[in-house]
């Protein structure tokens, strides 16, 4: 194998044989390419790139799922089908799906895709240890079969709604495999698949074999697959450049060698877009960035006593004030949530609006009497403190400020959190908190090395400090690693990823049942991270899974999750993960964006194919 030798910077490839009215130029967020010449994304740590426009542009599967609207008339609730020709199939009581599969789709070399290609996916990687498929289609598939060319029907181990879902792109799937390539490799897990046969529109032209850029080329026959069924992709190339530090995208897009850039610092956007009126954010003013399908939490270690009274966990979140932890975080730029939901896709649509009246109702019991601790104006007035600076940019219609800056948060309550922590039997010595055994409430906070979200972890323990809670912060390299196996107190990061495009919460309500919540110092299922157990939890996800995706019932139970998480405040929801993605209109337009919201703006989710078939070429 060749390994790229390491790259202070991405270099660009001769972009003057690409017309730009043929050619988009992607920003791809990973860094270093160890093995670029790695096109085998059925194999674990190949050390091959996946952001590089392989599982954009060439790989396919039954299902996507946008975290945004999706493509209206090609998608219905964000759900595309893609290899498939309608929706899911189950029997009445989930243990067998049947998926009819669309006809006319070919791989790049010519050969028709059909359900054999599926069988051999599932059959395959069921057998095959180190694929990344492996472990769910052994543990949940007994048999998959092909009733005839393009009908696949699964028998499973057992009842599951959600099986569908391991074909559901959100931003990765199973990818089905050409089963004509790969049943000729004798050992898949060393076979680096160079050149990928593609099941997507686009074909390898040519790579850095330093790993730090990709060619993609559009097929002849784009039409014979799923997603040009949707709309012809428009660019001739895409270009996909990866390792590029944060100020020379800023340059690379000025410059015109960049059409798409991944992320950037809040800074670093606020200063383009002011530059540069070619250059679009997500909101066509501040805040710019485009909110993730994942929710920054607080999240508390439950099977810690420190954190296992509910009064606690809520005390600690009315001293904080979201005021301060959006501008220390995104310098305002936040969409901020009260509930464990991301205010994202649809998820303002089923979960946020409908349940503003139960929120601004909403009474806790502090012990000496009750207190309605939301404030639906938050986004408001940070909105109102942000303004000065960003004059014009920053909206004033009441509906565009609840899409920015969320809908609310909680107001700082500091007499009502006391209150809490001496009903919970703590007692206060001077300015510091004491446990009910005598000993200072204190902890640490697990924060990232850099970003806004160590910004925002550093704000929260400062605040919790001075309001007599010893909090402090820990940036941490291994956080994931530690929150995975309970090695932490509380961590800021987020136990909440949805398909933001789709009501259904069971992406990571799955994971909350009590069932997977495992000892101290064993690997915690991801997710369920602060190891929160409640029977009336469990009942919830039990209901959610004996139901069909598209139940509307699937809704209902969604606003039981939101209400117990509200009760017991397991972890504090803050806000949305914003990315600060941006686009360029000098060469290319018809980008997404929150006025019309059809697809995810990062570059390296999957589901952004779809801006491919939606953007035009700049006429001169």
């Amino acid at each position: 194998m060749a390994f790229a030798q390491d790259a202070a910077e991405g270099s660009a490839p001769d972009l003057a044989q690409f017309p730009r009215n043929e050619t988009v130029i992607v920003h791809n967020p990973e860094g270093i390419i160890r093995n670029p010449a790695w096109f085998n994304l059925w194999v674990v740590g190949g050390g091959g790139g996946t952001s590089n426009g392989l599982h954009q542009l060439t790989t396919d599967t039954l299902w996507l799922i946008d975290p945004d609207a999706g493509v209206e008339g090609a998608s219905e609730n964000a759900v595309y089908n893609s290899l498939a020709d309608g929706p899911w199939q189950y029997n009445d009581d989930f243990t067998e799906m049947t998926v009819k599969l669309k006809q006319g789709i070919a791989w790049s070399d010519g050969v028709d895709f059909t359900a054999d290609d599926v069988v051999y996916t599932v059959e395959k990687q069921k057998a095959t240890p180190g694929m990344p498929f492996n472990g769910a289609f052994s543990t949940q598939v007994a048999s998959v079969e092909a009733t005839d060319p393009y009908t696949v029907h699964f028998t499973l181990n057992a009842p599951n709604s959600r099986f569908h879902t391991l074909f559901s792109v959100r931003w990765t799937g199973a990818w089905i495999m050409p089963k004509h390539v790969f049943e000729n490799v004798e050992d898949i897990t060393s076979f680096p698949n160079n050149p990928p046969v593609s099941l997507g529109p686009y074909t390898l032209h040519s790579f850095d074999p330093n790993g730090t850029w990709y060619i993609w080329e559009k097929r002849p026959d784009w039409e014979k697959t799923a997603l040009g069924m949707v709309g012809e992709p428009k660019p001739r190339f895409i270009i996909y450049r990866n390792n590029i530090t944060t100020d020379n995208r800023l340059i690379e897009m000025r410059n015109g060698n960049l059409d798409m850039v991944h992320d950037l610092t809040p800074e670093g956007t606020f200063s383009i877009v002011q530059q540069d009126s070619q250059v679009q954010g997500w909101f066509p003013g501040f805040p710019y960035a485009h909110p993730d399908p994942t929710l920054v939490m607080a999240i508390f270690n439950h099977q810690n006593p420190k954190f296992q009274d509910k009064r606690v966990r809520w005390a600690l979140a009315l001293m904080l004030d979201a005021r301060a932890m959006s501008m220390a975080s995104y310098r305002g730029a936040a969409t901020l949530s009260a509930i464990s939901v991301p205010p994202t896709g649809t998820h303002p649509r089923d979960y946020h609006g409908p349940l503003q009246d139960f929120l601004i109702n909403y009474e806790v019991d502090t012990g000496t009497r009750k207190v309605k601790p939301y404030d639906p104006t938050i986004g408001i007035q940070i909105a109102d403190m942000v303004r000065p600076q960003f004059g014009e940019s920053v909206p004033t219609d009441e509906a565009a400020i609840r899409n920015a800056f969320g809908y609310g948060w909680w107001k700082q309550d500091i007499a009502a959190a006391e209150e809490l922590l001496t009903a919970a039997g703590f007692t206060k010595n001077g300015n510091q908190w004491m446990m009910p055994d005598g000993q200072p409430f204190s902890f640490s906070v697990m924060v990232p090395q850099e970003g806004v979200v160590n910004r925002l972890g550093t704000i929260i323990a400062q605040t919790w400090t001075q309001n007599g809670v010893q909090a402090t912060a820990e940036v941490a390299t291994d956080s994931w690693d530690r929150q995975r196996v309970g090695n932490y107190e509380c961590n800021i990061a987020w136990a909440v990823e949805t398909w933001g495009g789709h009501p259904d919460l069971s992406f990571f309500l799955d994971s909350y049942h009590s069932s997977y919540v495992v000892e101290p110092g064993q690997s915690q299922p991801d997710r369920n991270w602060m190891r929160w157990r409640d029977p009336r939890l469990d009942e919830i996800i039990e209901k959610i899974r004996g139901i069909d995706f598209n139940d509307p019932l699937g809704i209902e139970y969604g606003h039981e999750f939101v209400k117990l998480h509200l009760e017991e405040m397991p972890n504090i929801p803050i806000m949305a993960y914003n990315v600060f993605s941006i686009q360029s209109n000098r060469f290319w337009t018809g980008w997404p964006n929150a006025e019309r919201p059809y697809a995810n703006p990062v570059t390296n989710w999957s589901n952004g194919r779809y801006i491919f078939t939606q953007i035009t070429p700049v006429t001169a």
